[in-house]
């Protein structure tokens, strides 16, 4: 089964705690903090795999979790890191968040990784809080949560010419003709129900892939047929190849398919009809097709190929023709560094650090930053919530709720947990 789009969540594997111990060793005096930090959690990597064609291995994943790391221990003994999760995905990989809409990943080079989710880091044991001023800490820190995300994972194939034209035009013979790929071919619409591949090469050797794609009709950009799944494989071609049945042996007029396809590759994504375009006039054996032929050139400003795949005569024109446009066509990616940077970089701009509302006379403290320091913090014992109210203080919130008119004895509120507010 040919599974090109699946969504799913990811979730990074959390940090390991870090541990709070003590040295007691009978001739070792003031033995001293000796607890060791947690390891890393598992970061959650995507690799392209060239064996792999479609994302069936995922379609009922509907969440992958990474492991947590593993915590400290006694004797200044650090927690092991978890091991990566290798996910692997066809080449030709595009993962999206469903939540930002940004692009994560392009994966489209042989043996790509890339760090889709990130593990959390490990938490501190008491070890690592020792100062001068502070020689016996008592208190030691949770390990970070993993990044969790929900994904948007889409293959969008590695073709250089990607053969367009409504049902039945003849897309699969001619691809079976220039090159190994056998595809079904039968003679009712949508034969081809996924995306067949095949190499081909020039009279002078010149390789390049070429991918046959279910026909097109009306409305596909919007869901009809089976169009609206199909196109975003045309995204990476570099050349499209328009077959059009010339003969109108359907009682269809091929300059009113060629609008038509047009159209549609116009509505999914106005940059597909900017590409290099060729036309492909099949079925020239047929009668008719001679005279269509001649009414289509009247109409049509665009290079023109006479064809008969059934008899397999012209084709080779066609595929030389191909080499050469592709020769002088740059490899460009379908999403370049500057589009991804940018995206990072709007991603982690700077933001205020937290919010502060009154819901039911309960003051909400709310951020990302916050919530971190809250869910890494061990309230086990009275040192570590003085550094967590500590902590709050040089953030600014103690002042904040001054300015908003809070009053000693409210209640504070972060995430599921209560705390008194004392001014």
């Amino acid at each position: 089964m040919f599974v090109d789009e699946v969504e799913l969540r990811v979730e990074a594997g959390n940090g390991g705690d870090g541990c709070t111990a003590f040295r007691r060793e009978k001739y070792i005096s003031m033995g001293g903090p000796y607890g060791g930090n947690g390891g890393h959690g598992s970061d959650i990597i995507f690799k392209v795999d060239e064996g792999l064609h479609t994302l069936l291995d995922l379609r009922y994943q509907k969440i992958i979790k990474g492991k947590k790391g593993e915590n400290g221990r006694g004797k200044n003994q650090h927690g092991k890191g978890a091991d990566a999760l290798i996910v692997r995905v066809p080449l030709g990989t595009v993962v999206t968040d469903l939540d930002t809409g940004f692009v994560i990943a392009d994966l489209s080079h042989k043996n790509q990784e890339e760090i889709i989710a990130k593990g959390g880091r490990g938490g501190r044991g008491n070890t690592a809080f020792k100062t001068q001023t502070n020689t016996a800490p008592d208190y030691s820190e949770n390990g970070e949560e993993g990044e969790k995300k929900n994904l948007k994972v889409e293959v969008k194939m590695l073709a250089d010419v990607g053969l367009v034209g409504l049902p039945s035009v003849g897309k699969s013979t001619i691809i079976s003709c220039i090159s190994a790929s056998h595809p079904k071919i039968a003679a009712y619409h949508f034969t081809t129900l996924s995306p067949n591949l095949g190499v081909t090469k020039s009279s002078d050797g010149r390789s390049f892939v070429v991918a046959d794609l279910p026909g097109l009709i009306e409305g596909a950009h919007e869901g009809g047929g089976l169009g609206d799944k199909f196109l975003r494989h045309i995204e990476r071609t570099k050349v499209i190849a328009h077959v059009v049945d010339m003969s109108g042996s359907e009682g269809r007029d091929p300059y009113e398919d060629y609008l038509l396809i047009n159209k549609e590759l116009e509505e999914y994504n106005d940059k597909l009809i900017k590409k290099p375009m060729i036309v492909i006039a099949n079925k020239m054996d047929i009668d008719s097709a001679k005279d269509n032929l001649e009414k289509f050139k009247k109409k049509v400003d665009c290079e023109i190929f006479e064809v008969s795949a059934a008899t397999n005569q012209g084709l080779q024109d066609v595929v030389n023709r191909l080499a050469d446009i592709l020769d002088a066509i740059p490899d460009n990616p379908l999403y370049d560094e500057s589009q991804i940077e940018s995206h990072v970089l709007y991603k982690f701009k700077k933001e205020e650090p937290f919010t502060i509302t009154k819901e039911d006379d309960i003051w909400v403290i709310r951020g990302e930053e916050v919530e971190k320091i809250f869910k890494m913090t061990k309230f086990s014992s009275d040192e570590a919530a003085y550094r967590f109210a500590k902590k709050l203080k040089r953030m600014g919130i103690d002042d904040k709720l001054r300015e908003l008119g809070a009053q000693s004895g409210d209640q504070v509120q972060i995430l599921d947990f209560f705390f008194e507010y004392k001014d």
